[in-house]
């Protein structure tokens, strides 16, 4: 996060100079505010206790969740309907969801551990689901670039500052120092895995709207799951292979335009 600030700081200073920038309110700034902290602070220190328990490819399992979610939140918040394609998609993604879930967890002897990690993970895609549905609502009004740097700079602050009191800041100097063999892994992150990513993200919020982007974004569990087990070595059995697929044809199906 670090590393990735100066950019979202360098757009926002852009954007705050440019004669063609929104004018929005106060109020939906702290919205914006409060959905970087929501969707990146909270999911990611709820996903991290998890990881603690549970291995990357059942995290991914269980993050299999959010989007459907999402689609669910927009219903019950905003009343947006949920089209019978969506429904279809719902049901085929919760069913592949069941069926690799019931697999992974044949191989956890600890279940009260297992449990504990699970609903971090949970609670973790539920805050995700948040951010969605809240991006989808502000995009339009703020502008891609506009809201993806202040969500993503308030992101940073929520992080640092539970770093800076909660473990010992002088870690992030090591870990960041020229010889260090993990500097190359957080630059990655930084960049193909925050910045890039999270203007993508926005950007294709504004064009298909929160509902089909929270279920097409259903693909990427489905590689971390398979990216966990070539690079990780974490075991996939065939229950686990069996409910990817389901989950990517109900990917498919709502991204199949209606006839």
């Amino acid at each position: 996060m670090l590393l990735s600030l100066p950019f979202y700081a360098i757009v926002l200073y852009v954007l705050s100079k440019s004669k063609h920038q929104k004018v929005v309110s106060r109020t939906t700034y702290i919205w914006a505010i409060s959905m970087g902290v929501l969707g990146y602070y909270m999911s990611s220190l709820f996903d991290f206790v998890g990881l603690q328990y549970v291995s990357a490819g059942i995290e991914r399992i269980i993050l299999f969740i959010y989007p459907t979610l999402a689609v669910i939140i927009n219903r019950w918040i905003f009343k947006v309907a949920i089209s019978k394609r969506q429904w279809i998609s719902i049901l085929v993604t919760y069913l592949g969801i069941g069926i690799a879930y019931w697999g992974e967890m044949q191989y956890f002897e600890n279940t009260e551990l297992f449990l504990y990690g699970s609903v971090m993970v949970l609670l973790c895609g539920i805050t995700y689901a948040f951010y969605l549905v809240g991006t989808g609502k502000l995009v339009p009004i703020m502008g891609v670039s506009s809201y993806t740097s202040v969500a993503m700079l308030s992101a940073t602050v929520g992080i640092f500052t539970h770093y800076l009191i909660k473990e010992d800041y002088t870690l992030v100097s090591h870990y960041l120092s020229m010889d260090s063999p993990i500097l190359g892994y957080v630059i990655a992150l930084a960049l193909v895995a925050t910045v890039i990513p999270s203007f993508l993200l926005s950007s294709g919020m504004k064009r298909i709207g929160s509902n089909d982007l929270a279920i097409v974004t259903s693909i990427g569990p489905v590689a971390t799951l398979f990216q966990a087990s070539i690079l990780l070595q974490e075991h996939i059995g065939t229950l686990q292979i069996l409910g990817t697929i389901l989950v990517i044809l109900g990917v498919l199906i709502v991204k199949k335009r209606e006839s």
